[in-house]
């Protein structure tokens, strides 16, 4: 989420494009939503989801591997571990801009903005690759700089982190392309402090990666270029949300609910150009069959008769 007003005009220019007609299978598609209080109008979070990444311009990570060699002279094995510059995300959907106001972390909104986009996956499924992942951001010491990016990319680009990773947001990654060496890294040739970041979650972002580990979400070994923070994966079949997601139809509008009758839920409307999803409370009709208050209804665009998909919070 780069502070730069023409990139924001691109990314916004592009959900609106994305939304149109069917899915587009040569380029990326990006699908921004935004939180709303309604007591006051204002946009307090945001969420977003990129299908076909790296279609429209290289996506790159490091792959950790491991290579092993014995010489049978001195009777020495050594066990190297290695960082390979790959596009194994390249087409595959990836989680973005997931941000909430501070004074809105609270009575489940996290969770709330957070899953609300496996419900998006869930109601438009052929936008969407079989492969979702997310990228968390890597540890920085107490001066929020990056020991991986000092002792690697930095000694390339000449290049302070916080500069290149504006740069890649801005322009995208064919910097990375142009001028890292394109054979494998050893990390025993890196300082420790470097070493021991790799794959390591900043401590802000560690809450972040606990509600990915909660949907089935893994890290496997991928690491981001500029900070080796975690590549976390997930089969989109095998997100738990979108598992546990129903598609129901609306039996009737009510005015009042009983709390013991209810189901906390997130609920969508299914309208892909006037999508909207709410946190709302469901009376269950039958297994296929619910009953939402009328201001909900309202606020989704909705009526008896209309199919919605719900998700119960946790």
């Amino acid at each position: 989420m780069p502070f730069d007003k023409k990139t924001w005009e691109k990314k916004l220019a592009l959900v609106v494009e994305s939304l149109k007609g069917s899915e587009r299978k040569d380029s990326e598609s990006v699908y921004l939503l935004v939180l709303e209080d309604p007591e006051t109008g204002n946009i307090v979070g945001t969420a977003g989801i990129v299908a076909g990444v790296g279609l429209t311009r290289p996506f790159y990570n490091y792959k950790l591997s491991k290579e092993s060699k014995y010489s049978e002279s001195l009777d020495i094995r050594v066990n190297s571990n290695l960082l390979n510059l790959v596009n194994n995300f390249t087409g595959e959907t990836e989680l973005i801009s997931l941000f909430l106001m501070p004074e809105y972390r609270k009575n489940n909104i996290g969770q709330f903005l957070s899953r609300c986009r496996y419900l998006f996956m869930s109601d438009f499924p052929d936008r969407f690759s079989d492969i979702v992942f997310a990228e968390i951001r890597g540890w920085l010491n107490e001066n929020e700089k990056s020991p991986f990016w000092q002792n690697l990319g930095e000694k390339f680009f000449n290049l302070p982190f916080a500069r290149a990773d504006f740069i890649s947001a801005v322009n995208g990654s064919q910097f990375i392309s142009d001028l890292m060496p394109r054979f494998p890294v050893y990390l025993e040739l890196l300082d420790q402090e470097a070493v021991d970041v790799v794959g390591k979650s900043h401590k802000d972002s560690i809450a972040a990666r606990k509600l990915l580990e909660h949907e089935g979400f893994s890290y496997q070994g991928t690491v981001d270029i500029f900070d080796a923070g975690p590549v976390m994966e997930c089969e989109r079949s095998n997100i738990a949300s979108i598992k546990n997601a129903r598609t129901v139809s609306i039996s009737n509008l009510i005015s009042q609910q009983s709390d013991n009758e209810a189901t906390l839920c997130i609920v969508s409307n299914r309208k892909l150009m006037d999508y909207r999803l709410i946190l709302a409370k469901v009376s269950h009709s039958n297994a296929e069959e619910v009953s939402i208050l009328e201001k909900d209804a309202s606020v989704l665009g909705v009526s008896v008769g209309a199919q919605i998909q719900i998700l119960e919070l946790r």
